[in-house]
């Protein structure tokens, strides 16, 4: 016999332990699977009861889902009911048996009991799919027209269903609804109300798809903005209306009502001026009128203010709805607090979004700045949600005027707050302070302050940030925050990270500073009048001192710090450096014991685990020694300087001593054009493509920009060109000019001056960089004298890349790529400024190497020897630069960069050093492996884009220079 259900409750409530009611319900699962299986149709609504009940549980049902579309086609009331109820609550509007019941639904709906069309409309509100919607559609917009309300107002809610999966039957429906709303029925008008929502949500969504450009053009918002008036005298009467019990909630007439039809009117008002106007007046009135004392008057205020903000309302509403959500920030209700909190946090984003003013006295800011304390007041709330939302409105009011008192209260709740939000607090106030900030003092004070505070969670982002700003304020605030930083040191326990990143960046660079005593009284903010009442209230300004430090307790603090057994490796890399730093600045102390130590200070780390601090503190001991002029390499060894002899010339110590010298400051424009240019490459790829200048006397478009550097060379108008090694190119200042811009973007170096009296010698576009006095040899690439005429043999120049010939007639030679004839040389004078020919790459051969000429700048060359490491890949050439230094000086900070077409892969090694000792002797030879794969072997030539930096004499070079005089079809 099968169990009722109220023994099935009794039975699952007697179990103990989870695994019994599971054994309850297995059981019981099995007898009503086998009553289903039987036919049992006496006990089917006990079953399907049953199975409701299971399901309220978590416990799975899908098997009794016919069974309730069997209950409801029965002809009995109570059956059909239970049916109605499983299918709502057991079936989805994706399950596919939902379709058998749709018959069922249009016979239910055409009964004469109206709770049968009721249990149906129900039903269909619940789970009509868009194809039931279609079929059901018209018998639902028959109760609409009931003369019964009950079946009214279910015939709304079905119909909203109904809509929202057929948008496009709106506009048959629309007219209904207009008509519904003069209902004299409350439950009718709030479905009315409802549907209506619904219906311009839709409509919003939907109406671009419709080809409306305004969305108050569409048939259904142009007549529902006709029915604005009715809505606003529909809420009059609701605030005017006296006691009635049926619709009265907590003292307060219908508030679902209002609150859905406030709901409509901020739908129908945005963006809509004229019919905001109509809607001022009530809205006015149901702010100042509605009882707060209860949670229905709150509900009632919310939405008011919801829709004041969302209209084109008066500023003067706007400041009334400012004040309602200050009046809820006093409530002891957390939750009514809480949606205060974000309401104020969108007025004020829309606010900006808008871009009203802040300065007119009348404004939805200016009142928001009232209730600044009370919002403050959130931060001490035990509720950490109230507290965040509280923190995320403090960040809106910030402005010009209250930014100190709010950082203030910022960094006092960063004291207190949880550890996994202090990062993006303190991401948050530097933002605040960058943007705000008064001065610089005090915008170094109060991030030396956060760090302080919590140093181990800021990001790096807030360190540098941090650092950039110190670094370019004047010495008084450095040697300010320099004291600051280490007195903090000194009180820490060695936990916060970014504050020991700082502070030791800090005593590196400006610890000369520290050597004297700093005193500083912050000057009275409003004048003498106001030092007069502060002397008078017994309240004088604070003066800040710190007190001179010997250079031993200096290098002692950063010493501590470094031998704690918690110090991070980052933190002892930049200790490390301090004590070089700290060499120079202390230098004329005449502390020879502090100068001593901070010496075996660096050699301590020479024996470091840590392979950067080995070879910094090996880096940094010679950098000392140089500076002191002692240098004993051994025997037939070099040292970082180049040096063999053990003698230290002053280019090398001055070289030293720039090393140590303090940093520049940051320009701020610069890092910001580094940070938006992430590729370089990316960057010239980006540049608009031209078509080039239709010139035959050019060659054709044989330099391809197109596909060295992904953009096409600009279009021209035609000129006469110039040949330089079988090399013909237009000379236009237009395109040499934007040729020279688009290289100098790749290296972010300013273009050079084109100039005027030379020819352009470059393929890649770039002018020379002296201008030439006498004309330029047309055979030599790169502006220098030309060697004495030899008479040339039968194969071609190798020089000739874009088939540029000479004026005289001349067979084609066959090993020419491009069928090109190589120019005779013509004797030259002299340019102003000597320089040695480069030598004519050697002749491929099988067995041996090919040497190119790089370039000759300063007194630095470079040569490249070019091998093919694999005899089966002929694309693949390995090019070993050699570099060599025909100056009276060593050459510092060797950078050599390489820019190549997009057909060629490159990979480059780093040079075996950075300084370039004097070419002859035992000098030792400096060299740069750079592997590079042709993938257009034969058809298109190697091309290497160079740009060489170093200093030379104490002088920084910075010089760029072309390599096309590979031998054609081999690289």
């Amino acid at each position: 016999m099968s169990m009722k259900l109220r023994d099935l409750i009794r039975k699952v409530r007697a179990c103990k332990t989870a695994s019994e009611e599971r054994a309850v319900i297995a059981k019981e699962s099995a007898m009503i699977r086998t009553a289903i299986r039987e036919e049992q149709e006496h006990y089917r609504h006990r079953n399907v009861a049953k199975l409701l009940f299971m399901h309220m549980l978590g416990y799975p049902t899908h098997f009794g889902q016919l069974e309730c579309m069997k209950l409801q086609a029965s002809p009995h009331f109570p059956e059909k009911r239970i049916g109605y109820l499983g299918m709502m609550l057991l079936l989805s509007e994706e399950a596919d048996v939902l379709m058998l019941a749709t018959n069922s639904l249009k016979n239910d709906l055409n009964s004469e009991n109206r709770f049968v069309a009721g249990l149906a409309l129900c039903s269909i509100g619940n789970l009509a799919t868009s194809d039931m919607s279609r079929d059901l559609a018209p018998e639902v917009d028959k109760h609409l027209k009931s003369g019964n309300p009950y079946l009214r107002k279910k015939a709304c809610l079905a119909m909203s269903r109904c809509l929202t999966k057929c948008p496009e039957m709106i506009e048959d429906f629309v007219e209904r609804v207009v008509t519904l709303l003069k209902d004299k029925s409350h439950g009718v008008l709030i479905t009315v109300v409802q549907l209506m929502t619904q219906i311009i949500l839709i409509d919003g969504e939907t109406f671009e798809e419709e080809g409306y450009d305004d969305i108050n053009e569409t048939p259904c918002r142009v007549a529902f903005l006709r029915l604005v008036p009715v809505l606003v005298k529909l809420l009059r009467n609701l605030l005017s209306m006296g006691y009635s019990p049926e619709h009265d909630v907590g003292g307060v007439s219908d508030p679902f009502l209002q609150v859905q039809i406030l709901t409509v009117l901020r739908l129908l008002g945005t963006g809509n001026e004229e019919a905001s106007e109509e809607m001022n007046d009530v809205l006015a009135q149901v702010a100042t009128n509605t009882e707060t004392s209860k949670n229905a008057g709150n509900a009632i205020l919310y939405e008011c203010v919801q829709t004041i903000m969302g209209i084109e309302s008066e500023d003067s509403l706007r400041v009334l709805a400012i004040n309602i959500l200050g009046r809820f920030l006093l409530n002891r209700d957390n939750n009514i607090r809480y949606v205060a909190l974000n309401t104020l946090s969108r007025c004020i984003v829309d606010q900006k979004t808008r871009g009203e003013g802040e300065e007119e006295a009348n404004s939805a800011a200016t009142a928001l700045q009232r209730h600044r304390t009370t919002v403050v007041d959130c931060l001490k709330d035990p509720d950490v949600s109230i507290r965040q939302r509280a923190l995320e409105l403090i960040y809106h009011l910030v402005n010009h005027e209250n930014v100190e008192d709010l950082c203030a209260e910022l960094l006092n709740y960063l004291v207190l707050c949880p550890r996994e939000h202090r990062s993006d607090i303190c991401t948050r106030v530097l933002k605040v302070v960058d943007r705000f900030s008064p001065g610089d003092r005090w915008r170094v004070d109060t991030l030396i302050t956060m760090l302080t505070i919590a140093g181990r969670e800021t990001s790096r982002d807030v360190q540098s940030a941090t650092i950039v700003y110190i670094s370019r304020a004047s010495e008084d605030i450095q040697s300010y925050a320099t004291h600051k930083l280490l007195k903090a040191i000194r009180d820490d326990d060695g936990s916060q990270l970014g504050l020991l990143n700082v502070g030791i960046w800090c005593i590196g660079e400006y610890g000369d500073l520290l050597l004297n005593p700093y005193t500083y009284t912050p000057p009275s903010s409003n004048g003498a009048l106001t030092e007069v009442s502060d002397a008078a209230d017994g309240h004088l300004p604070v003066t800040i001192s710190f007190m001179a430090l010997e250079p031993s307790a200096i290098v002692g603090t950063v010493e501590e710090v470094m031998a704690r057994h918690s110090c991070p490796e980052e933190v002892r890399q930049r200790a490390l450096t301090c004590f070089a730093k700290l060499s120079d600045r202390l230098a004329n102390t005449g502390d020879s014991t502090t100068m001593e130590r901070l010496q075996q200070l660096l050699q301590k780390s020479k024996s470091s685990q840590s392979l950067e601090m080995q070879l910094r503190s090996c880096e940094y001991d010679a950098l000392l020694n140089a500076i002191k002029g002692i240098m004993p390499p051994k025997s037939g060894e070099q040292d970082i300087f180049g040096v063999t002899d053990g003698a230290v010339s002053p280019a090398v110590i001055g070289a030293a001593k720039e090393a140590l010298a303090r940093m520049p400051a940051v320009d701020l424009k610069v890092l910001e054009k580094k940070q938006t240019s992430d590729d370089i490459f990316d960057n010239v790829s980006a540049a608009p493509k031209a078509k080039p200048a239709a010139d035959s006397g050019s060659g054709g478009d044989l330099l391809d920009l197109n596909d060295i550097f992904g953009g096409g060379a600009p279009a021209t108008e035609s000129t006469p060109t110039s040949q330089h090694n079988g090399i013909s190119g237009q000379s236009t200042s237009q395109a040499a000019k934007s040729d020279v811009d688009l290289l100098s973007d790749i290296f972010s170096a300013p273009p050079a001056a084109p100039a005027v009296t030379a020819p352009v010698n470059d393929p890649f576009g770039g002018m020379p960089s002296q201008p030439a006095a006498a004309p330029v040899n047309a055979a030599d690439l790169f502006g220098v004298p030309a060697a004495q005429p030899v008479a040339a043999p039968a194969p071609v120049d190798p020089m000739d890349l874009f088939g540029g010939g000479s004026t005289a007639p001349a067979p084609v030679q066959s090993g020419d790529l491009f069928g090109a004839v190589p120019a005779q040389p013509q004797p030259m004078s002299t340019p102003s400024m000597p320089m040695q020919t480069p030598a004519a790459p050697a002749a491929p051969s099988a067995t041996g190497p090919v040497k190119v000429p790089g370039f000759q700048h300063k007194g630095l060359s470079v040569e490249f020897e070019c091998t093919k490491p694999d005899t089966w890949n002929k694309q693949k050439t390995t090019l070993v630069a050699t570099f060599s230094n025909s100056t009276d000086s060593p050459i510092y900070g060797l950078n050599m960069q390489c820019a190549v077409p997009k057909y060629i892969t490159m990979e480059m090694q780093p040079p075996t050093s950075t300084t370039v000792p004097q070419s002859g002797g035992n000098a030792k030879k400096i060299t740069q492996t750079i592997n590079v794969t042709n993938s257009m072997l034969g058809t298109k030539n190697l091309m290497l884009k160079l740009k060489i930096g170093f200093s030379s004499n104490g002088e920084k070079v910075d010089h760029m220079a072309t390599c096309s005089s590979f031998p054609a079809g081999e690289f």
